[in-house]
């Protein structure tokens, strides 16, 4: 049985209003309605509905980068639900976030070089600059990129070797749980298909725990575990891809379901051979 990594109980999650000195918010809109979640060492998991059902809200809850009002998170066995900063800072390398889009994640300012070795120094996961060097060529070619790259900017990369980037400055920290967010929705197919291949690669090689949030149901069934089924703020559904996919229980994933363009969604699309993106 694969252990727990997270476990998140009850969450609830709302907008705006005001909070009093006890924390307790009063007033708003509240977005999630007592959520429960939980993902496996080594799992990926999928989160999947429409916009506006609160699925990027939840990814961010459980990285504690906004503050939940109800309910509990627990990682790796601690409740970092109300966890001042200063103690969950510790715990940031381990817990990773690749972002939708790399031009507003990526400082425009600095080199690939800069962006990926920092990080690497400032958690001490490398013991100097030339250890974070070293370490940053060897995953490059890992990410199928060119060390051309390293002295360009975020703007002269196409936005496949964009994502690389982002997908190469969380795995490099070696965290146990990494967020994905609509992280290939902007990419054409061919691209979206050879980051999602790194993706499995490196969850695979490196052991790594993953929520991959997305509205593209093919995306979900080709990548994940497991999955979760959200609707206004609430889980719908949740199970093993094929048993969701093949019988849902839900009506509304079935009306997600239908909603594929395709006649019949086809698991292996991922596999088929795409010509390699351009340096």
């Amino acid at each position: 049985m694969v252990q727990d990594l997270f476990v998140a109980s009850d969450i609830e999650v709302a907008y705006g209003g005001k909070r009093r000195l006890n924390g307790e918010r009063v007033g708003g809109v509240k977005v999630l309605h007592g959520v429960d979640l939980r993902i496996g060492r080594g799992e990926t998991v999928g989160i999947v509905g429409e916009s506006g059902s609160g699925k990027t809200t939840l990814g961010r809850a459980l990285l504690r980068l906004i503050d939940i009002d109800a309910g509990n998170i627990v990682f790796d066995g601690q409740d970092i639900s109300r966890l001042p900063e200063q103690h969950m800072r510790p715990l940031r390398r381990r817990m990773q976030m690749i972002f939708q889009d790399p031009m507003t994640s990526l400082n425009p300012r600095h080199t690939v070089r800069r962006i990926l070795v920092e990080p690497l120094l400032f958690h001490s996961v490398a013991r100097d600059s030339a250890d974070a060097e070293r370490r940053v060529r060897e995953f490059f070619d890992r990410v199928g990129l060119p060390l051309s790259c390293l002295d360009r900017t975020p703007h002269e990369l196409s936005g496949g070797q964009r994502q690389r980037v982002g997908i190469a400055r969380a795995a490099l920290l070696e965290p146990d749980f990494v967020l994905a967010d609509e992280i290939v929705s902007g990419l054409d197919v061919s691209t979206q298909a050879q980051a999602l291949n790194l993706l499995k690669t490196l969850t695979r090689d490196l052991g790594l725990a993953m929520a991959f949030i997305s509205h593209d149901l093919s995306v979900i069934r080709a990548v994940c575990d497991r999955v979760y089924v959200m609707k206004s703020g609430l889980v719908v559904e949740e199970g093993r891809c094929e048993d969701v996919f093949a019988a849902p229980k839900s009506r509304y994933t079935r009306l997600l379901i239908d909603a594929i363009p395709l006649p019949e969604i086809d698991p292996g699309w991922l596999d088929r051979d795409v010509a390699p993106e351009g340096n």
